[in-house]
């Protein structure tokens, strides 16, 4: 969050605009689709202060949180969900309803996402271990040659 804070005039301002989800003094929640949008537009070469402008903000009023938002953005559009806001489930507590069948079939094709990665990141790890101990013995034997000589 900013030190920034929004005064009751800006947040006004900041409601009204359609690419705002929520907004209070100290932080702003943009809309999806405005995420969206601006990734698209980053992509093709747009400056991340253009875009917000583009979009009916003031860069003075946002100051320092186009900076950061852009970069946060960018590092979750590089993610299997994207730019979605995961803030809202993922406090860590069980939840104690239910889960729909489609909801439990997301956790799983999730679940089994990551441990394909992480077997991956396991067989490349195991890979780069028997490249350097390899390395390591023809080492041993060029120098125990060189002292054979």
């Amino acid at each position: 969050m900013s030190i920034k804070r929004f005064s009751e005039y800006e947040i006004r301002i900041l409601k009204q605009n359609p690419n705002v989800k929520s907004v209070s003094d100290k932080s702003i929640t943009y809309q999806e689709h405005f995420k969206k949008i601006f990734i698209e537009e980053y992509n093709q070469g747009k400056l991340p202060r253009v875009i917000f402008e583009e979009a009916g903000f003031n860069a003075c009023v946002l100051g320092d949180r186009i900076k950061r938002a852009s970069h946060r953005w960018r590092q979750q559009n590089k993610r299997l969900d994207g730019v979605k806001d995961t803030r809202k489930g993922s406090s860590g507590r069980p939840i104690m309803r239910g889960l729909t069948d489609a909801e439990i079939i997301m956790r799983q094709k999730a679940q089994i996402e990551l441990l394909k990665q992480e077997r991956d990141f396991l067989l490349e790890l195991k890979r780069l271990e028997r490249l350097a101990i390899k390395k390591e013995k023809l080492s041993r034997k060029k120098s125990t040659k060189s002292l054979n000589k």
